[in-house]
């Protein structure tokens, strides 16, 4: 059985792999292979993960398999006005069916209870994330500018509103 827990420093190397294998994956045939492999080298490398899980402001979770491995990783981040973006939610593809991306999205979900709404941004044409979204209460509100160095794409910010605790 899975179990979804905080994510400590010794799963950093772990969900770092994990989130530069989905990354490419998903977003090569959307942005390119270039752009895809410059975006997740600088933002998915160990350090970077390692200095968010430093982040007070950052809730990180790992879904973990009875043998150790890593087959999940979700990183909340609550800015200063209290608003919650959903920055990560990524699974290893043998888990793609199961769940198990639900499962995190509501670890995500209790860990915010009180907060009014949670966000999240996706690229356009990652269709199949933009469907889990909707079908989990998330509506798209906004059409911008994609970030994190995806120039010329556009993203969709996604929000659900949350029931109070």
């Amino acid at each position: 059985m899975i179990r979804i827990r905080a994510m400590t420093g010794k799963d950093v190397p772990s969900a770092s792999r994990l989130l530069g294998e989905s990354w490419r994956r998903t977003y090569s045939p959307i942005i390119g292979a270039e752009t895809t492999a410059r975006i997740s080298d600088e933002y998915h490398a160990p350090h970077r993960i390692a200095a968010e899980l430093a982040d007070d402001n950052k809730m990180s979770f790992v879904a973990e398999r009875p043998d150790g491995s890593i087959a999940g990783y979700a990183m909340a981040k609550m800015d200063a006005t209290g608003d919650v973006m959903l920055e990560r939610l990524h699974i290893d593809k043998s888990e793609f069916g199961t769940g198990l991306a639900a499962d995190m999205l509501h670890a995500v979900f209790a860990a915010h209870a009180g907060i009014p709404s949670i966000a999240l941004e996706v690229i356009e044409g990652n269709d199949r994330a933009i469907a889990f979204y909707r079908k989990h209460g998330f509506e798209v509100v906004e059409r911008r500018p994609a970030s994190h160095g995806a120039e010329g794409h556009s993203s969709f910010i996604m929000r659900r509103l949350l029931p109070r605790a």
